[in-house]
């Protein structure tokens, strides 16, 4: 069943001649990074005479977990280097190979420390970063200078600044304006948006990294208060269903003043069809108060190199070879990927591709992180208590601070079941 399961999936790369003693191994990339995956192949093979014949994923990344789970539990040789989501690190840690004596330090710390230490999972550096994606918040340069607003700092400027362009606007017959949209719908994205909302008011990410469930204190609770108090008055009651696209879509059909998304939506925000081509600024997220990290929820992917591959140092030279500086940037202007590389962020090229990086780059430094290096194979379990138990507080069916307590017994228990 695995080696059907893998033949379903493998796409190979184009054989070229080698040299007598070149190796080739087989990675897994992601279904819409093929062609880009496939030159880095190209350029390696060139660089050292190995081969990465390159297979492609499942449409739904979320798809390859039961295919790693079967790969990796029958500690099979088919595929030497796993394309990762930062959520999966913990998940598949056991069955990755540590990779901190076999990529240089000095490549190892050209690479943000936030990202690089969501990979240092008991003691080990069990992947390397591909890519950077942290919550950013887009904005309508054109209505705030408009109106004479600054950027807003804080929660509370935004959310003032938010109400009183909307209701501007509306009283000058934009009848559809809202001042905030965002990701409130009950899954995945509801635990980045609300992550951000407490750690960046000093409330912790939910679990902390020696395992201390930290969600039941003031400063969440006053967090998500904040944010309850927002439905209804600078965000719709649909943003409750609200995923990335569709309150991207209220975005760029010009009827939000804020928006709070992935750096993705810099490059769709410009494609023709958009209303605010041209109208756009892009921000680190608000801080809860003043002395706190901004608390964009980290989303980077990584390359890791399955434990039990056969050519484990050829697998980690190519590992690091595509998250290194030349490929990452390769990535940034064929793909506007953002880099995980800190240089990058004032390489001239890449500006020009991704323009809003140069005022952004503490964003990167200041993500929060899911708590999923901890709880492993739990953290879907976690994460699916913690966004409905703040879907009920957000849509008004549960008290905040009672929902608090009640859903940290809950994730005690869950934690330990990884």
């Amino acid at each position: 069943m695995l080696k059907k399961s893998l033949a379903a999936l493998a796409i190979s790369a184009a054989f070229w001649g080698g040299g007598a003693h070149a190796e080739t191994i087989s990675v897994f990339c992601a279904p819409t990074e093929f062609e880009l995956c496939t030159n880095v192949a190209n350029a390696w093979k060139e660089k050292t005479g190995n081969e990465a014949k390159i297979n492609k994923m499942p449409a739904l990344l979320d798809d390859a977990i039961p295919i790693y789970q079967q790969l990796l539990a029958a500690k099979s040789k088919d595929m030497d280097v796993l394309f990762l989501d930062v959520i999966w690190l913990g998940m598949f840690k056991s069955n990755l190979l540590d990779l901190k004596t076999m990529i240089p330090q000095a490549d190892q710390d050209k690479h943000f420390a936030s990202t690089l230490n969501a990979a240092k999972l008991d003691g080990n550096l069990v992947a390397m970063p591909a890519y950077m994606d942290v919550g950013l918040m887009f904005y309508r340069k054109d209505l705030l200078e408009k109106y004479g607003k600054p950027a807003p700092k804080t929660w509370d400027e935004l959310a003032a600044t938010a109400k009183e362009i909307q209701d501007k606007e509306r009283a000058a017959g934009s009848a559809d304006m809202w001042g905030y949209a965002w990701q409130a719908k009950s899954y995945e994205g509801l635990t980045c948006d609300a992550i951000e909302l407490v750690a960046s008011n000093g409330g912790g990410t939910i679990i902390s990294d020696d395992g201390k469930v930290t969600i039941d204190n003031p400063q969440a609770a006053a967090a998500l208060e904040k944010a309850k108090g927002w439905i209804g008055s600078i965000s719709p009651e649909g943003v409750l269903n609200y995923d990335e696209e569709q309150s991207r879509a209220l975005f760029e059909s010009g009827n939000a003043v804020f928006h709070r998304n992935w750096p993705y939506v810099w490059g769709t925000s410009h494609q023709k069809g958009s209303n605010v081509i041209d109208k756009v600024g892009v921000m680190p997220l608000p801080v809860g108060k003043e002395g706190e990290k901004s608390s964009g929820c980290l989303g980077p992917m990584y390359y890791g190199v399955n434990k039990y591959s056969a050519k484990p140092e050829v697998a980690a030279d190519f590992v690091n070879f595509i998250t290194g500086p030349e490929m990452q940037k390769m990535r940034a202007l064929n793909a506007a990927l953002n880099p995980s590389i800190q240089a990058l962020y004032s390489d001239p090229e890449v500006l020009e591709k991704i323009p809003f990086l140069k005022d952004n780059q503490q964003a990167f430094a200041d993500s929060a992180v899911r708590p999923s290096g901890y709880t492993g194979t739990s953290y879907n379990r976690v994460s699916q208590a913690f966004y409905r138990s703040v879907h009920d507080m957000l849509s008004g069916g549960a008290e905040v601070k009672s929902s608090l307590t009640s859903l940290a017994g809950r994730l005690e228990k869950l934690k330990e079941s990884r």
